[in-house]
């Protein structure tokens, strides 16, 4: 794991370091389903929902990443996780994206979940697809033209599953 890397629980105050983190992400597209003109409070009530466990990625006080853990379905299909991760552009390849996987890994095992899958990962987010193998997630299916890229149109997302 980074030197130095704390992983914990967000909470309400760091909306506007989470808020720096996330509104780049979405306003260039490519990677996630949210509109890219999403307002700050939209994606707060999202990503800070009671539905969720939702943590933050520091360095020295500076959020770099944030994720999220919830069950992926209610009641008989709670035992399995889904989760969204987003790193700082200004973290970008410095492994904070590998550790927060890593930890969440753990996190959700240790929470009692049996297995995560991710439900859309954008075949065409070839970080993430190389990150998630590398944790040892498979591609257990794909939905052609699911996700429209703002560059590339109609592109595949992938269903990526991981026993725990």
């Amino acid at each position: 794991m980074n030197s130095g890397l704390l992983i914990r629980k967000a909470n309400k105050e760091d909306q506007d370091s989470l808020w720096e983190i996330i509104c780049p992400i979405i306003r260039t597209g490519g990677t996630y389903v949210f509109d890219p003109n999403s307002c700050k409070k939209k994606m707060m009530n999202y990503w800070l929902n009671d539905d969720k466990l939702t943590y933050a990625a520091e360095i020295e006080g500076a959020i770099l990443g944030t994720f999220y853990l919830n069950a992926n379905q209610p009641d008989l299909g709670n035992h399995i996780c889904n989760a969204g991760f987003m790193v700082s552009e200004k973290a970008s390849g410095k492994g904070i994206g590998k550790a927060m996987g890593k930890f969440a890994l753990l996190e959700a095992k240790r929470l009692g979940f049996e297995a995560m899958q991710f439900n859309f990962v954008i075949k065409t987010n070839e970080k993430a697809v190389v990150l998630w193998k590398s944790l040892g997630f498979e591609v257990i299916g794909e939905i052609p033209e699911a996700y429209r890229h703002p560059q590339l149109g109609p592109v595949p997302a992938l269903i990526m599953y991981q026993k725990l």
